[in-house]
């Protein structure tokens, strides 16, 4: 077989050590990791299904080396406690089983640590320490680190790495980035000593090679050595590539990779930098890679959104970049790497970067994600083939409707898939003509391919009525129908100068100049960026004190973000009272009458069930299960999931 790849796929030999390919799973952090064990075996197998995947590196995320001063998260490995051992040692061996090279994040949280901090408040009655005394912004202090302190965390970088290389790891990773301890060190905004730690780069250096040189000494010659860092921080006051290319230049030599991220979390905004958005164009960030790149003769990772195969490849054949380091995208699908090799990459399902995984752990404490419905449940064993062959129909060829019927194939299913239009996807062809979101729409192709190979008998065009259902005698309905444009019942509604969400699949659907959006959901925000992307004029309208509720909080960062790049304007608490050839009128919180210019008008206020339609089938089969927008309207999260799940209850 031809290999479409030949760069990002080829081996490379960092230290002693030798890498099947260039693609690397980069350190993330499980919510749910134990401070009194270390890790569960399901978060065990979180990362050996990475090192299935075909990655070449599976690298966990948080390893605290000093756990009474740089405690920032409720989940992160100790690794300054023997006890862990053992779960260390376990997820080494799961990783190192399929071939990959397991590595262990090392960090420190630094002034986020004992706190209340970007994640929450981890107040545990001890101080918390950074560069400087200062008070964070919730009037908590931070002392300033003393010498002895610096010295004490320096060697105990070494004895956590030292740990890690007897339980098995073949690479330590150091955090120097994002805005964590050495970070803050490293950085000029943060760091204003006048001691010998601070003033001048060569001094803010000094602390972090203490700390790379104490690693060294414990891991000896030859073992790999990656120092992640942020080439720029993106942050008043803080540093640009010049300067993260000398930080690059002092590590130059003393480590075997240079992992090059962005940005710093003292900025939240700088979040979706650090994490691309959707927003932001595939590979953003990999510029940082290669200014450095061109610095230093230590091989250069970069990192930042990455998921296309022809991206990966390019990166590492143009030079750009030795590694290139996968997050999100491979939560989205973890077996990126191997259909690469095996020529498979369009049944890749690439991160759309909706932010699903990073809302899930900050606020849920779960891992999951809006594409991959088994991230999270990797312990859970394939799905077993069914006992006896059953008759499955299913009304619906979205994403739900397409998630059971694989699920149902899967166990060995006789499955009808019915969809009432002339194409399978749903709601997600709404997305083909909107270029940020082109991943999204992509996913319905990845579907579609998944469910050709699978051999379900698909049926277009044709919607499963009651009376069809009877004459298949089916052992099992799953009704996955979805939900229609919800249209508010005011005067104008049903002009020609409406339209709704599901226009969008057709091209554009505006006309004139500008356009007034009824509801500032997440619907009605994208679009708005979309439509002022394209030169529009555009009014967002909505009832509610706040837009975007819908919306994860990293993306609603980047939406809200883009509305006001953009110069889309917002009404929030105002209520639509009618649609005119013109324009709409509306009513403020206060009272006050407001009359909205425009040549068109998206009707964006929600979407409706069909409910009705889907009970219809509720009598013709001795199973019947639901899925997706015909329960309750949500977002392609609930719909993959709740399909798949159904298709495999049965």
């Amino acid at each position: 077989m031809e290999n479409r790849y030949p760069h990002v796929l080829s081996p490379i030999k960092l230290g002693n050590t030798v890498f099947r390919n260039r693609i690397f799973a980069s350190p993330v952090s499980l919510p749910d990791y134990s401070n009194l064990v270390g890790m569960t075996v399901r978060q065990k197998e979180f990362y050996a299904t990475r090192a299935k995947g075909g990655a070449a590196s599976v690298s966990t995320g948080d390893g605290i080396v000093h756990f009474d001063t740089g405690f920032t998260h409720p989940y992160k490995l100790k690794l300054d406690d023997r006890d862990i051992y053992p779960a260390l040692s376990d997820m080494a061996r799961s990783v190192a089983a399929y071939g990959a090279v397991p590595t262990v994040e090392l960090s420190h949280g630094g002034k986020y640590a004992n706190v209340s901090n970007l994640i929450g408040d981890m107040k545990t009655g001890r101080r918390a320490y950074g560069p400087v005394h200062e008070f964070t912004a919730s009037g908590e202090e931070v002392f300033e680190m003393p010498e002895e302190l610096i010295r004490e965390i320096a060697a105990a970088y070494g004895r956590a790495a030292a740990m890690a290389k007897e339980a098995g790891f073949g690479m330590v990773l150091i955090h120097a980035g994002h805005g964590w301890l050495l970070n803050q060190f490293l950085s000029p905004a943060s760091n204003t000593r006048t001691d010998g730690y601070g003033g001048t780069l060569e001094k803010r250096l000094r602390f972090p090679l203490m700390v790379v040189d104490a690693v060294r000494a414990a891991v000896g010659a030859g073992f790999p050595i990656e120092f992640r860092m942020s080439g720029a921080e993106f942050t008043p006051g803080g540093y640009d590539i010049d300067y993260g290319v000398e930080i690059a230049k002092a590590v130059d030599g003393l480590v075997d990779l240079i992992h090059v991220s962005a940005g710093v979390h003292d900025n939240e905004s700088t979040f979706i930098i650090t994490h691309p958005s959707m927003f932001r164009e595939h590979g953003c960030n990999v510029y940082l890679a290669e200014r450095i790149k061109k610095a230093v003769s230590t091989p250069v990772a970069a990192i930042g959104g990455l998921s296309d195969p022809a991206m990966l490849e390019e990166i590492v054949a143009s030079g750009r970049a030795d590694v290139v380091e996968l997050g999100r995208g491979l939560m989205a699908d973890p077996f990126l790497p191997r259909k690469m090799a095996e020529g498979r990459t369009d049944e890749i399902a690439r991160c759309m970067r909706c932010f699903t995984c990073m809302e899930q752990l900050r606020h849920r404490r779960s891992m999951r994600c809006a594409i991959n419905p088994l991230i999270g449940r990797e312990d859970e064993p394939p799905l077993p083939k069914a006992d006896a062959p059953k008759t499955v129909l299913v009304a619906g060829g979205g994403p739900a409707g397409m998630q059971a019927a694989l699920a149902a194939k899967a166990r060995g299913h006789n499955v009808i898939l019915f969809e009432a239009s002339d194409r399978l996807g749903g709601k997600l062809n709404c997305e083909k003509f909107i270029p940020f979101k082109q991943d999204m729409y992509g996913f319905a192709h990845t579907l579609k391919q998944r469910v050709e190979r699978a051999g379900i008998d698909v049926r277009l065009g044709t919607a499963l009525t009651p009376d069809a259902a009877r004459q298949l005698k089916p052992d099992a309905i799953v009704s996955a129908v979805g939900a229609v444009p919800l249209m508010l019942k005011i005067p104008g509604a049903d002009g020609k100068n409406v339209f709704t969400c599901l226009d969008l699949a057709q091209g554009d659907p505006t006309r004139g100049e500008s356009v007034a959006v009824i509801g500032g959901g997440l619907v009605g925000c994208e679009s708005a960026v979309h439509f002022a992307q394209n030169g529009k004029r555009v009014t967002v309208v909505e009832m509610l004190p706040d837009a975007a509720r819908d919306a994860t909080w990293p993306h609603r960062l980047a939406l809200m973000e883009q509305l006001r790049d953009l110069g889309v304007t917002v009404l929030t608490g105002t209520t639509v009272k009618a649609v005119a050839p013109d324009g709409i009128s509306a009513a403020s919180a206060d009272g006050r009458e407001l009359f909205i210019a425009a040549d068109c008008v998206m009707m964006a206020a929600g979407l409706r069930p069909l409910t009705a339609e889907s009970e219809a089938l509720r009598s013709c089969a001795p199973v019947f299960l639901t899925a997706g927008d015909c329960v309750k309207p949500g977002q392609l999260f609930a719909a993959v999931s709740g399909g798949w799940y159904a298709g495999a209850s049965l």
